[in-house]
């Protein structure tokens, strides 16, 4: 159970920090254990409700939140992410993996080029539809991606990286929330040492990585989330042709 407790804190300050890598951290340890992907990613996401809770709040509270972005990603989220849970059921995450790695790969070097120069915000678009269908799918099937797809490609964008990341955190407790109800609906409640695990490290982490991201300058954010990225992928490609 300490352990557990210990991947979800240090999961939860990377992901409440930068927006992302809770899922692929905790998915990582616990595949290398021999948990089985489906039930790895169950038991990922219904950790996560509560610690997104807490993380989503956090960063509402401390005026991380970019509401229009946050509306706009939600709906599609949620859709993407039952549909993914429910797909994992039958079909293996790990074949998918190494495409959204690529993909990750290309978005990191991209944020690390524009952290080089001024950074120039843009207004919400109508894309974050498609991109909040895809990032809920992923997510789901890979037990972790929304914030890696989602916040790389807004901060890829444009967009400002401390609101993307605030509004891309507090999505992610609704897009979990039916992530979890759907594994629950499918397989079962699996792992409940895990769960509490993460759920207890997750939680005790969520505050802190909410004020982390606040004091960070902007480009010193982008320049980790961009490393952050490409090193995950980069791994998850060599693991993939291993």
């Amino acid at each position: 159970m300490v352990i557990f407790i210990i991947v979800g804190f240090v999961a939860q300050i990377i992901d409440g920090a930068l927006g992302m890598a809770y899922g692929v951290s905790s998915t990582t340890f616990l595949l290398s254990l021999g948990v089985a992907p489906a039930t790895a990613s169950a038991s990922i996401h219904l950790a996560e409700v509560f610690t997104t809770a807490v993380s989503g709040l956090s960063h509402l509270r401390l005026g991380n939140v970019d509401r229009a972005l946050f509306r706009k990603l939600l709906i599609p989220g949620i859709i993407g992410g039952v549909v993914g849970a429910y797909i994992l059921t039958a079909v293996p995450g790990d074949v998918i993996k190494p495409f959204v790695a690529a993909y990750l790969l290309i978005m990191g070097l991209l944020i690390l080029l524009r952290s080089l120069r001024k950074v120039k915000e843009v207004e919400v678009t109508t894309k974050l539809i498609p991109l909040g269908l895809v990032g809920g799918f992923f997510d789901a099937v890979g037990g972790g991606g929304w914030g890696p797809i989602v916040t790389s490609s807004l901060v890829a964008r444009g967009h400002n990286p401390r609101f993307t990341i605030g509004s891309v955190n507090l999505a992610e407790f609704f897009v979990t929330l039916f992530e979890g109800v759907t594994f629950i609906l499918t397989i079962g409640l699996v792992r409940w040492q895990v769960i509490v695990g993460l759920m207890i490290g997750g939680v005790l982490a969520a505050p802190l990585a909410a004020y982390v991201c606040k004091k960070l300058p902007t480009r010193a954010l982008m320049i980790t989330v961009g490393v952050l990225i490409m090193f995950l992928s980069m791994r998850t490609i060599y693991l993939a042709l291993v």
